[in-house]
């Protein structure tokens, strides 16, 4: 490589040579399908949200089930709003992104099937971790609650999406600095976000007992979403159900879940709902007695209370 970084390489794939030697050489252009992954996915996103919502007119025998106009209608505010802020967010990550894979020795070269795989797992275990960070620490679960707070669970349900979400980013610098491309990460976010969509249903049961051990699929999910005692902080995967399997976070769907948050809420207004758990948060900062409550009001489990040893999430 002409700037001196160690070059990362797997199995070629020259019939693929031209066109990723197309994309290396055009930065625009990669940035551009990455983008272009989320933009094409919105009419696929509606298409399906109006197959499963039409499919419950056959199922009237369960009000819990299937679609409600007002959160439905407070699910897409919040996926617009989600987008809107987004661009802001995405801009200080994407600054970040690209001073470090400037900085960094190492570089990936995506034309090989292992540096793919590599960062698939790789990418699904930095969502893990994420994902498991915005439960059981306060601040970022202030941004992660709006996706919880609804009692439904649909496909209007996984295009409800924080309008807060700054520091997220930081839990996939970890790829950058090993080399893998910027746009190669975004890519696998947009593949990772695409895949949980189908995950927030309740028309689709259990799959084949392999694709369940391995695969995180709608029942799994189901799980996560519950405020169930025993289904509280599991299941955190994206893709791949083994993360879970491994780190002790794993709970199969016995019973059908209770979904929402511990403590429901009684408004669909898109703007209590995005700011409502840091308005709490502010709240329980001002009538802090002490530095050492106000740091954990912040970054300790939520629920945390300084009377208290009891979290409740």
């Amino acid at each position: 490589m002409p700037d001196g970084r160690r070059v990362v390489t797997g199995v070629r794939l020259p019939a693929y040579a031209a066109t990723w030697q197309h994309v290396r050489a055009d930065p625009a252009a990669k940035e551009h399908r990455t983008a272009m992954v989320i933009l094409l996915a919105i009419p696929m996103f509606l298409l399906f949200l109006a197959i499963e919502a039409i499919s419950y007119r056959y199922r009237p025998d369960d009000d819990e089930l299937g679609y409600e106009l007002r959160d439905t209608g407070t699910s897409l505010s919040m996926g617009i709003g989600s987008r809107v802020w987004g661009l802001l967010w995405d801009v200080l990550g994407l600054a970040v992104f690209t001073a470090i894979a400037l900085a960094t020795p190492l570089h990936v070269e995506m034309t090989s099937v292992w540096a793919w795989i590599v960062l698939l797992f790789g990418e699904d275990l930095c969502y893990y971790v994420f994902h498991r960070v915005s439960h059981r620490c306060r601040f970022f679960w202030a941004s992660h609650v709006i996706h919880h707070s609804s009692q439904r669970y649909n496909f209007s349900t996984a295009l409800r999406q924080s309008w807060t979400s700054v520091f997220g980013f930081v839990f996939w610098i970890p790829l950058v600095a090993l080399g893998f491309p910027v746009w190669a990460v975004y890519l696998q976010q947009s593949i990772s976000l695409l895949y949980q969509f189908f995950l927030h249903t309740e028309r689709v049961d259990r799959l084949w007992a392999p694709v369940e051990y391995v695969m995180n699929t709608p029942s799994h999910h189901r799980v996560h979403h519950g405020v169930d005692k025993q289904y509280l902080d599991k299941n955190y995967a994206g893709i791949l159900i083994l993360w879970d399997r491994m780190f002790g976070t794993f709970e199969p769907e016995v019973v059908r879940p209770t979904y929402g948050i511990t403590t429901q809420l009684t408004t669909f207004n898109p703007f209590r709902v995005a700011y409502h758990e840091w308005y709490a948060m502010g709240h329980d900062l001002r009538h802090a007695t002490s530095w050492g409550a106000r740091f954990k009001h912040v970054f300790a489990p939520p629920g945390w209370k300084p009377s208290t040893a009891t979290v409740t999430p």
